[in-house]
C-alpha cells in the first residue's frame, strides 16, 4: 500500500477567519530559512522526557532509535521521491545517527537545514512545471502518469524528476481538458495553481518544520503517538467542544489533496447527502463567487477557506472518492452550528427497500462512543421497545472509537454484571472494566454490524459481545486498534516563551477481551462475514509501521450467557443462500473483483481518448445497476444518474442483509424455544 504523508491530520474545518497568500509573484529567493525557535528546544526536551518516563512502549534514545526517524523524516520531507536525489539523500547521511541525541538536547538545526533544502527542492519543481505549460500539450499519443514511486530509488539526476514532473503535469491538464477547459483554460488555472504552491512554501514557518521533526519522532516509537503543533491543538481542543461553527467535516491532507476523512452526522455537509469519507475537495467559493482553485494547498489555509459563520454559504468543488481523474461535482452547504449531539445514536425501524420482512427490526446507529452514549443508548432502546421490535442490530461502521468507559457502559446494557474489557498498563498492571449494576436494559435478539473503520472502543463492545456469546457479529473483520491514548499539552504555567508549544497523543496502556486475547492487529473477526474489497492482512493497525505487537493475557473470570455456535451455523447457512441470489451482492462482488484488479496499479494512461471510454464505461454502468434497481423497486427507470430517485442512495445492502440475519436468529430463537418445550 501506498504511505501517506506523516503528518498528523485531525484538522475540521469549524473555525473562523482566513489570511490568503499574497498575489504577488514569488520568487526562491522569498523561502525562508527556517531555524528552531526558542520555546522548540524546551519543547523537544518535554516530549522526549514526557514519552521516556510515561510511555506504553520502552525504547531506548540510541542509534537504531536515530535511524528509524532519519528515515522517516527524510519520508516525510519527500514521501513520494519526487523532489531529493540520491546526492540529497546521501549528503543527509552525516545526520543519521545524531536525531536521538539532539532530541534529547533540543538541538536541532541540522533537522531545519534537510527541511530547508526540501522546500527549495520542491519550489524548484513548480518552477520547472509551470514552465511545461508554455506549450500546448497532446493527449493522442500512448503515454503514461507513473504516480505511485514509493518503490523506486531516488533519482540519480533531474533528468529523471523532470520525466515525472512532465507526466504529472500532463495528468493535471488532462483532467482539466475532460472537464471542458481549452488549453488556455487550463493552462491558467495550472498556472495558478503551482505558483499558489509556491507562495504556500513561502508561508511555511518554524512551528511546521518543527511538528515535521517531532512526528517523525512519534511514530518511530508507536503508530498512534503524535505531536501537534500549537495551532493544531487548539484545533484539537475546538474539536472537543460542544458547539462549533462550520460545515461539519473532518479534513485530512493526501498528497495534494485536501481529503474529507468523516462527516459529523446530522451536520451540514452530512445533511447534502453528497459528500462522502475519501472524497478530495479541489476548489473553494463563497456564497456565489468564483472557485479557488485549493489542489496543492495547505490543509489548515483550505480550511481557513471553508469555515464561516453560521448562515453563510460555501461551494465545494470536489472529486469522489479514490477517483483522482474524474469530472469534478459541486455542493453548496450553508454553515451552521455543529454541535456534538448530531453525534449522538440514533434509533429507527428498519425498512427494507428490497426484502419482505416479517420480523420488526430496530437499528441503533452509534458514529462515536462519545461522553454519556450509554444514556443515549438506554432512550433508544425504550423507544425501539415501545415501537414493539423483535430485534436489535448496533450499527458500528465507521465507528473509530472513543470514551473506554462508556464502551464498558454500553456493553452492561445486554447483560447483568461481569468483566468487559481488561487495561494492561505501562506499569504492568491489568485493570478489569466492570459492569456491575446487575440490570439488563435489553435482553432480547442482538446482532452487532462492524466494517474495516470500527475500531477501539467499537471492538471492545462487539469483543464483549461475541465472547459473552450475548450477540452475532456481522461485518467485516475490524481495524484492529487495541490501544489507549493520552492527550497532554506541554506548555506550563510558568512559561514565559512568546509562542506557545503543541500537545502529544500518546499510548499508555493496551486492552485485551475478556478471554485474554488481544484485539491488536487481528481486530474483531465477525461470526457471520460481509465482502470486503479489503484483505485485513493489507489494511488496518497491522499494516501501520511501529504498530504495537499482539499478545494474550490471562482470561477473565466470567460466565458465557449462551453457546451461539449451532445459531450461527444456521445463520450462515441461511445467509449463503441469500447472498447467491441478490443482485447487490453480485455487484459488490464484481467491484471486488475490479478493485483487486486494480488495486496495485501505480499508473494511468494520459491518452484522451482511452480516459473518456474509460469514463463512459463506468457512467454507463453506474446508470446500468440504477435502473435494473429501479425496476426491483417498481419505479420507472431514468436516461440520465442526476435524475435518480433519493432512494438510491439509501440503499444499504450490508445493513439490509444484516437485517435478515437478525430475522434469522428471532425465527432460530423461536424453533429453540418450542423445541426445549416439547
Amino acid at each position: 500500500m501506498s504511505k501517506k504523508l506523516p503528518l498528523i491530520s485531525l484538522v475540521a474545518a469549524f473555525v473562523s477567519s482566513v489570511t490568503l497568500a499574497s498575489t504577488s509573484t514569488v520568487t526562491i529567493k522569498d523561502l525562508p530559512v527556517l531555524k528552531p525557535e526558542a520555546q522548540h528546544t524546551t519543547a523537544s526536551k518535554r516530549v522526549t522526557n514526557l514519552f521516556t518516563r510515561q510511555h506504553y512502549k520502552r525504547f531506548s534514545f540510541d542509534d537504531s532509535l536515530s535511524d528509524k526517524i532519519f528515515d522517516r523524516y527524510v519520508e516525510a520531507i519527500d514521501f513520494n521521491k519526487s523532489l531529493l536525489l540520491q546526492s540529497d539523500i546521501d549528503s543527509f547521511q552525516q545526520y543519521r545517527k545524531q536525531f536521538d541525541d539532539a532530541l534529547i538536547s533540543g538541538k536541532l538545526g541540522f533537522a531545519y537545514d534537510m527541511f530547508n533544502l526540501s522546500m527549495k527542492r520542491r519550489f524548484e519543481r513548480y518552477d520547472f512545471a509551470i514552465g511545461l505549460l508554455d506549450k500546448e500539450m497532446n493527449f493522442d499519443k500512448k503515454d503514461e502518469f507513473i504516480f505511485d514511486r514509493e518503490e523506486q530509488s531516488y533519482a540519480t539526476a533531474t533528468s529523471e524528476l523532470d520525466e515525472y514532473w512532465r507526466q504529472r503535469v500532463k495528468s493535471d491538464a488532462l483532467r482539466l481538458k475532460l472537464t471542458g477547459k481549452n488549453w488556455e483554460e487550463t493552462k491558467e488555472v495550472l498556472t495558478k495553481r503551482y505558483k499558489n504552491a509556491q507562495k504556500r512554501l513561502v508561508q511555511t514557518n518554524s512551528e511546521d518544520a518543527f511538528q515535521v521533526i517531532m512526528n517523525a519522532f512519534a511514530r518511530s516509537i508507536e503508530a498512534h503517538t503524535s505531536y501537534l503543533s500549537p495551532r493544531r491543538a487548539e484545533q484539537f481542543k475546538m474539536d472537543m467542544d460542544l458547539e462549533l461553527e462550520g460545515i461539519g467535516a473532518v479534513l485530512s491532507y493526501d498528497e495534494d489533496y485536501t481529503v474529507i476523512r468523516s462527516l459529523v452526522p446530522g451536520g451540514p455537509a452530512d445533511k447534502t447527502e453528497k459528500l462522502k469519507p475519501d472524497d478530495k475537495i479541489i476548489g473553494v467559493a463563497q456564497d456565489d463567487k468564483e472557485f479557488v482553485d485549493v489542489i496543492g494547498w495547505r490543509l489548515d489555509d483550505v480550511v481557513d477557506l471553508i469555515k464561516g459563520p453560521k448562515g453563510t454559504k460555501v461551494r465545494l468543488q470536489y472529486l469522489k472518492g479514490t477517483d483522482s481523474h474524474g469530472t469534478p461535482k459541486v455542493v453548496e452547504i450553508v454553515r451552521d452550528k455543529v454541535k456534538l449531539e448530531d453525534r449522538a445514536v440514533k434509533s429507527s425501524v428498519f425498512e427494507a427497500k428490497y426484502s419482505e420482512l416479517q420480523s420488526k427490526i430496530g437499528v441503533i446507529e452509534i458514529p462515536s462512543f462519545y461522553n454519556n452514549l450509554s444514556q443515549d443508548v438506554k432512550t433508544e432502546i425504550a423507544k425501539l421497545k415501545e415501537a414493539k421490535v423483535d430485534g436489535v442490530i448496533i450499527d458500528l461502521r465507521q465507528n473509530g472509537g472513543g470514551s473506554l468507559y462508556e464502551a464498558t457502559q454500553l456493553s452492561g446494557l445486554f447483560f447483568d454484571q461481569g468483566p468487559v474489557v481488561q487495561i494492561h498498563t505501562a506499569y504492568n498492571r491489568v485493570e478489569s472494566q466492570q459492569d456491575r449494576d446487575g440490570i439488563t436494559f435489553y435482553d432480547g435478539p442482538l446482532t452487532v454490524l462492524v466494517d474495516r473503520y470500527s475500531a477501539s472502543a467499537s471492538e471492545i463492545f462487539a469483543a464483549a459481545m461475541q465472547d459473552y456469546g450475548r450477540a452475532v457479529v456481522i461485518g467485516e473483520q475490524t481495524f484492529g486498534k487495541g490501544t489507549v491514548q493520552q492527550h497532554r499539552g506541554l506548555g506550563k504555567n510558568y512559561d514565559l516563551f512568546e509562542n506557545p508549544l503543541g500537545s502529544v497523543t500518546y499510548t499508555i496502556a493496551k486492552f485485551y477481551r475478556i478471554d485474554g486475547g488481544s484485539t491488536q492487529h487481528k481486530g474483531v473477526i465477525p461470526d457471520i462475514l460481509l465482502p470486503s474489497a479489503i484483505n485485513p492482512e493489507e489494511w488496518g493497525e497491522s499494516q501501520e509501521d511501529n504498530a504495537l505487537p499482539w499478545d494474550s493475557i490471562v482470561r477473565a473470570k466470567y460466565a458465557s450467557l449462551d453457546n451461539l455456535s449451532p445459531t450461527i451455523q444456521y445463520l450462515s447457512k441461511r445467509h449463503d443462500e441469500r447472498v447467491k441470489a441478490e443482485p447487490e451482492f453480485e455487484y459488490i462482488y464484481k467491484d471486488i473483483e475490479e478493485y483487486k484488479a486494480r488495486k496495485d496499479d501505480k499508473a494511468i494512461s494520459l491518452v484522451e481518448a482511452e480516459r473518456i471510454k474509460e469514463r463512459e464505461e463506468r457512467d454507463d454502468l453506474v446508470l446500468k445497476r440504477t435502473n435494473e434497481r429501479l425496476k426491483r423497486l417498481g419505479l420507472e427507470p431514468v436516461k440520465d444518474l442526476d435524475d435518480a430517485p433519493e432512494v438510491i442512495s439509501e440503499l444499504d445492502p450490508y445493513l439490509e442483509e444484516a437485517a435478515l440475519i437478525t430475522q434469522d436468529l428471532i425465527s432460530y430463537g423461536r424453533i429453540a424455544k418450542n423445541e426445549v418445550n416439547k
